[in-house]
């Protein structure tokens, strides 16, 4: 009699974990059911990253991959999943009760996110980090120290300005910002005589002012190339009322590259935080404030709002109306934030759809 049972069966499907760290990431492999199949270290290298996609696919048809920190430390093994078209998710630490009860290592973190990837429980698409979007995160973050820097910077010159000797504390007081600094940072002090607190004190005031300067220069810098950028991954978005070249850029590393992993307005919402939160019980309904969310976003949107409540007519007309409803400033602005929301994200996907 002839067999039909397959010379060849087909390979069961597999799912797999990782928790990475900084030089190693531990593995883990579940079955269709959650069944561990086996656990693993492999070295937060290239190498190491090909040697732990082939070890593995050795347990099946490998399914899905949850990773935690596919921006931080996993975010060279997500590029190379991603190119090999292994779907890739982004999981989210895991919950505190749950890790009361088991522990807590590696190997059982990276089990609970391939349990975690298998059931679609706290998790979400990592963004895709090999475009424009990404090259603007990384001048962002460089833009965004030197702003810091340079505001440590000014604060520390003017308190250091309170306890210098009269004489130049009253020939410093009153200069705005950009007198102060170009004054101080022309002081010729004799550096023969450091010993001097009123010789250190001009000697760190033209240091702190040399630094605002170089600062300046270097944010300015970044700002010629950020401009062009942004205007060309989104020129819709840019011109926007309200919306420059700082918060479309903030908004458009917020979504990422693949803005197709938000499947609504209010998806986007939510990750901006400006969604309220349903908090009814009983014959109680309301919302609560969203505290949750990406912070910056959520202040480029107030930015948007408070540029438009100053320039904007039907903005205004709409303050004026809410609070003759009885709202007061604060939950006017909240609503505006989450129209907004709204409308910035129509023409970030539709920006997508023309290309």
């Amino acid at each position: 009699m002839t067999s039909i049972t397959p010379e060849n069966p087909p390979m069961p499907e597999v799912a797999g974990g990782v928790d990475t760290h900084q030089d190693t990431h531990t593995a883990a492999m579940i079955d269709s059911v959650g069944r561990v199949l086996g656990t693993e270290q492999f070295p937060a290298t290239a190498a190491g990253y090909t040697a732990l996609l082939t070890w593995m696919r050795t347990f099946g048809q490998l399914t899905r991959v949850g990773i935690e920190g596919t921006g931080a430390y996993g975010a060279g093994l997500t590029r190379l999943l991603q190119a090999e078209q292994i779907d890739v998710i982004e999981i989210d630490r895991p919950d505190r009760k749950t890790r009361r009860f088991q522990g807590k290592s590696d190997p059982i973190d990276a089990i609970a996110a391939a349990k975690a990837a298998l059931a679609g429980n706290r998790t979400s698409t990592p963004k895709q980090r090999d475009g424009r979007i990404e090259a603007l995160r990384n001048l962002r973050i460089a833009r965004r120290s030197a702003i810091d820097q340079r505001a440590d910077t000014q604060r520390r010159l003017k308190a250091l300005i309170v306890t210098a000797p009269d004489d130049l504390r009253e020939r410093l007081r009153g200069l705005s910002i950009t007198k102060l600094i170009s004054t101080c940072a022309a002081l010729t002090p004799d550096r023969d005589d450091a010993a001097s607190p009123a010789t250190a004190a001009q000697i760190a005031l033209r240091c702190l002012a040399r630094r605002h300067q170089q600062l300046s220069t270097e944010i300015a810098d970044l700002d010629a190339l950020l401009e062009p950028l942004v205007t060309a991954i989104n020129p819709r978005l840019a011109a926007v009322h309200g919306v420059g070249t700082d918060t479309a850029g903030q908004l458009l590393v917020t979504v990422g590259e693949n803005h197709d992993r938000l499947h609504s307005e209010a998806a986007f919402a939510m990750l901006c935080g400006v969604s309220p939160i349903p908090a009814s019980s009983g014959k109680t309904t309301r919302h609560r404030l969203n505290r949750g969310g990406d912070r910056q976003a959520n202040a480029a949107l107030y930015r948007v709002v408070l540029c438009r409540l100053r320039w904007d007519p039907r903005t205004r007309a709409y303050m004026e109306r809410r609070t003759q409803d009885g709202l007061s400033k604060k939950e006017i602005i909240r609503c505006l934030k989450r129209y907004i929301a709204r409308e910035l994200y129509r023409i970030i996907t539709s920006n997508d759809q023309e290309h």
